[in-house]
């Protein structure tokens, strides 16, 4: 989906997927803002459930995932990792789902000295994200 497509879209979740925690950030259009939220140390199927939690807690217009690619350009193993979590997302949860190129967001998060690292490179990838908006 576009970012285009993303007029009426007011409050989104984002996630840092990861095989063993997936970090997860709200946030929403007006503020161009996100809060981390607790990190999901869950794996697939329990994974998902999780994310049903939060989906049902939030309500978000739409999910976004952040999908890493190596410093070139190149994808790599969690690059088609994070593409099918974002897959699976659409699937469960028939909500617009966009992926955002995450690069250097983990390291931008351990730099800021975060707590979570994971939850605070999820707040990173939103905020690119609701940056990236174009204004109502």
């Amino acid at each position: 989906m576009s970012q285009k497509s993303t007029i009426g879209l007011q409050t989104f979740l984002a996630f840092d997927f990861g095989i063993k925690r997936t970090g997860v950030a709200a946030g929403n259009r007006l503020t161009r803002t996100a809060s981390p939220q607790l990190t999901i140390t869950a794996n697939n199927d329990q994974r998902l459930a999780a994310v049903g939690l939060r989906v049902k807690e939030w309500q978000p217009d739409a999910l976004v995932v952040g999908v890493p690619f190596h410093p070139d350009g190149a994808a790599h193993e969690n690059t088609a990792r994070a593409r099918k979590f974002a897959r699976q997302l659409r699937a469960e949860f028939s909500l617009p789902v966009f992926e955002v190129d995450e690069r250097y967001s983990t390291t931008e998060a351990i730099a800021s000295g975060a707590k979570d690292a994971d939850a605070a490179s999820a707040c990173i990838i939103l905020e690119q994200f609701l940056r990236s908006l174009p204004h109502e």
